[in-house]
Parts: C-alpha cells; sequence; structure tokens
C-alpha cells in the first residue's frame, strides 16, 4: 500500500538526509519511525494502566518472592 505525506522542502530534505546517513530509504526510514511512535504510545498505555492497578490495589513483592512463588527457587 502507498501511502503520502505532504512535507515542505526543509522536512524533506531533513528527512532524506537523516535516513541516508542511517542507510536507510525513506520509505523504511518513515515506516520504521510511525510503527516506533505507535509502540511508544502502546507501552505507554500499558504503563498507565499498570500504575493505576498499583494505585488501586499498592502491593509489591520483592524478587525472592516473586521467585518462590513462580516456583523458580
Amino acid at each position: 500500500m502507498a501511502i503520502s505525506l505532504r512535507l515542505n522542502d526543509e522536512e524533506t530534505q531533513l528527512i532524506k538526509t537523516y535516513a541516508r546517513l542511517n542507510g536507510l530509504s525513506v520509505s523504511e526510514f518513515m515506516r520504521q519511525a510511525a510503527l516506533k511512535h505507535i509502540e511508544d504510545e502502546y507501552d505507554l498505555s500499558l504503563y498507565n494502566e499498570a500504575i493505576k492497578a498499583y494505585n488501586a490495589h499498592p502491593e509489591s513483592l520483592s524478587l525472592d518472592e516473586v521467585e518462590k512463588e513462580l516456583g523458580l527457587k
């Protein structure tokens, strides 16, 4: 699938230069950048959910307790 993107000349040159310096095509750079942005937002969403759950039931376990609970020790 092709996606078009409108950029001014300065933005276009910046992206082309960055991609070239990192050994990427512009398409590959844009693909990676978009997917990384989505992944970062998803990670932040999971973090916020975890904090909310922890704040609702603030219980923490030591590494030893977790290992024992999982049968690793």
